[in-house]
């Protein structure tokens, strides 16, 4: 401070050249050198931030569209992490920029800060339940019972439940009358 010669107008002056983002991207080595392309970017997943949105559908969306387009000489998460802002649409995009600057630097920080914020404690609870204790209805076959079943899993792949339970939930719920056969 004792070097800075600025008057007090200049130090008022605002600063518009950058604006910090809550990403500070991985650095590239020396050979890598991509871009996203417009047809890539259009045909992201998008996330909009909405109650019945699926965050983990979005993240697997979004991993199956990278896993085939990340370049050679480019990490997942040096491109992941530039590629994610263009999935994310209104309100999920708002909730991007509102991040504190810095503090997204790996792609594992931002599946960690995305869930936090869309997977909240609330649904991953009642999608656990769900799969702890599902009933069969009575006008479910059941094939349909078990697709539905296979849906819920899916929903909550933070379940922790090892194949072996899953199976015995799956068959506790089933009707007396298929349990009978």
């Amino acid at each position: 401070m004792a070097n800075d010669t600025r008057t007090v107008r200049e130090l008022r002056v605002r600063n518009y050249d950058t604006q910090p983002l809550c990403i500070a991207y991985p650095p590239m080595g020396a050979n890598a050198n991509f871009e996203l392309k417009g047809y890539f970017i259009h045909n992201l997943p998008k996330f909009h931030g909405h109650a019945g949105d699926d965050p983990n559908r979005h993240l697997s969306e979004f991993h199956m569209m990278c896993e085939g387009a990340i370049p050679n000489g480019v990490t997942e998460d040096q491109f992941k992490l530039r590629a994610f802002p263009f999935s994310l649409q209104d309100a999920a995009k708002d909730w991007l920029f509102y991040l504190q600057p810095g503090t997204i630097r790996t792609w594992k920080d931002m599946k960690a800060a995305f869930l936090e914020k869309y997977y909240l404690d609330s649904r991953h609870n009642h999608a656990k339940k769900a799969i702890t204790s599902p009933e069969q209805d009575a006008s479910e076959s059941l094939y349909e019972y078990w697709e539905r079943f296979k849906k819920l899993v899916a929903q909550c792949p933070y379940h922790g439940l090892g194949g072996d339970v899953l199976l015995v939930n799956f068959c506790d719920g089933l009707t007396n009358n298929i349990k009978s056969w």
